[in-house]
């Protein structure tokens, strides 16, 4: 990932690591309570609404190339069950960590000499910006992990009738009559009447008695 652009330390998922003084082993515990940015969770799915409360648990450890942060955010998340379409609210607890390296450190954790040729090596990693790393992105990808890809009301949800959409939970004995397709077919023809009931209907003689009488003549 590329270096950071003018951070912000106003932005509550800004946090600030001068107070590590980049001393190997040096420790910062945090606390911060923030308002869930837009769109953090599995869109259109499930996740945490814009605005709705999310509590950090930060650990800060200075390191030789950079601070390796390990957390573990929570809040309430919300969606809708894939099988009934009913609302679905559940509390998360997503557990992160990641390596947010110095800019003028290598992998080795030793001052680079030169700028890196390699550009593909630094799109993965993160980095601090005059002391400071932005979350966000981190916050995101844990969230998305930690969330069911396929949310439901509970686990043995039996779901919507395929044939009228009523909602099976609520209705356990709901049930449709099943008509063989085979039999379909015959069905209209069983109540109507043959040839010969319908002659005798109209008040003519059936077809089979006409023709022996044209054969007579």
């Amino acid at each position: 990932m590329a270096l950071n652009a003018r951070l912000d330390h106003r932005n509550p998922l800004v946090f600030d690591t001068h107070e590590l003084g980049r001393r190997p082993g040096a420790l910062q515990r945090l606390s911060r309570e923030i308002e869930a940015p837009a769109d953090l969770g599995i869109q259109g799915v499930i996740g945490v609404p814009e605005g709705a409360p999310v509590k950090l648990e930060l650990r800060l450890e200075s390191v030789m190339d950079g601070v390796l942060v390990t957390g573990t955010a929570r809040a309430q998340a919300e969606g809708e069950c894939v099988r009934c379409l009913e609302p679905v609210e559940l509390e998360l607890e997503a557990d992160f960590q990641e390596m947010f390296s110095y800019p003028d450190a290598d992998d080795r954790g030793r001052v680079k000499a030169e700028p890196a040729d390699d550009a593909e090596e630094d799109e993965d990693r993160l980095f601090l910006e005059d002391g400071l790393f932005d979350l966000e992105p981190v916050l995101r990808d844990a969230v998305v992990l930690a969330l069911p890809m396929q949310p439901v009301c509970q686990d043995d949800c039996p779901g919507l009738c395929s044939e009228c959409g009523v909602r099976l939970a609520d209705a356990p004995d709901h049930h449709h009559d099943a008509v063989d397709i085979r039999w379909a077919a015959l069905q209209g023809l069983a109540g109507s009447p043959e040839d010969g009931e319908k002659d005798e209907m109209s008040g003519e003689a059936p077809r089979s008695a006409r023709a022996a009488e044209k054969q007579e003549k």
